[in-house]
Parts: structure tokens; C-alpha cells; sequence
């Protein structure tokens, strides 16, 4: 079995013409990006992204259509030994009346600085850290 990939499951959720993401303290670095995290083992991409949501938000959220999986090779910037990243980009919505203001870190191990929304007529790749991220604004700005 080659472990020299992990896969990323992100959501692209919009509200009010913005875009939610969230800083996060990842190997002593600050970084924006957008919610999401890890695929587990024997866990689906829409499971896994509902289950980050809750974790990094407090958020319950619709997986609607995928938008974008890596189609280029992309090196871990936080792993030790080389590994591939293949991320995968969902975009999201919310229940009816979501309670925004009750949106909470409950990240157990504590790297969530905070959520932002990033107003969509002022949002610029430059805004995230990760380069497959900043791909994926490219893509939301042209589509």
C-alpha cells in the first residue's frame, strides 16, 4: 500500500456574497484556508467533510456538487517525509435560518485561530495560503 498521499475534503460555503474560511495554526504556521481536513480511513469525502465542518465550525451543512479535485501535483508543505496532496472541493450550503453567530471552534486540538468571511467582489487568491487553494478562488472568480 503506498502512504505517500493524503487526501483534503474542503467546502466552499457562500453566505450573503461571501466566502467563509478559516485561520488555522498548522506546524507553527498561521495559514487561511478553506474549512476542512483529512480524509480517514473508510470514511466517504462528503462524510469526512461533514464531519470536519462540525469540528472546525460548529456548523451542519448540506455537501452539495463537487467543484474541483487537484489536477496537479502538489508536495505536503507540513509532512515530514514527502507526500501528495490531493484535494477535494465541495460547495456547500446550510439549512434553513442557520444560527451563524453560534459558529465555534470545537477543534480538539486547538489550531483554529478563527473563521472569516471573505466578501466574494473583494476576494483575490493572494487572501489564501495553501496554492491549491488559491487555485480553487481562481477558479470561484472566473465562474
Amino acid at each position: 500500500m503506498n502512504t505517500n498521499f493524503t487526501i483534503r475534503v474542503y467546502g466552499l460555503l457562500v453566505q450573503n456574497n461571501s466566502l467563509l474560511v478559516v485561520d488555522e495554526l498548522i506546524a507553527g504556521k498561521q495559514i487561511t484556508k478553506f474549512p476542512g481536513g483529512g480524509l480517514e480511513f473508510g470514511e466517504g469525502t462528503r462524510d469526512c467533510l461533514r464531519r470536519e465542518m462540525k469540528e472546525e465550525t460548529g456548523l451542519e451543512v448540506i455537501v452539495e456538487e463537487h467543484f474541483y479535485t487537484t489536477d496537479f501535483f502538489q508536495q505536503s508543505a507540513f509532512h515530514l517525509r514527502p507526500m501528495q496532496v490531493v484535494s477535494i472541493y465541495y460547495k456547500l450550503s446550510l439549512p434553513a435560518n442557520p444560527d451563524l453567530s453560534q459558529m465555534a471552534a470545537l477543534d480538539e486540538n486547538d489550531t483554529i485561530i478563527g473563521f472569516r468571511w471573505l466578501p466574494l467582489n473583494e476576494l483575490s487568491p493572494i487572501q489564501l495560503s495553501m496554492p491549491i487553494d488559491r487555485v480553487v478562488v481562481e477558479m470561484l472568480l472566473t465562474s
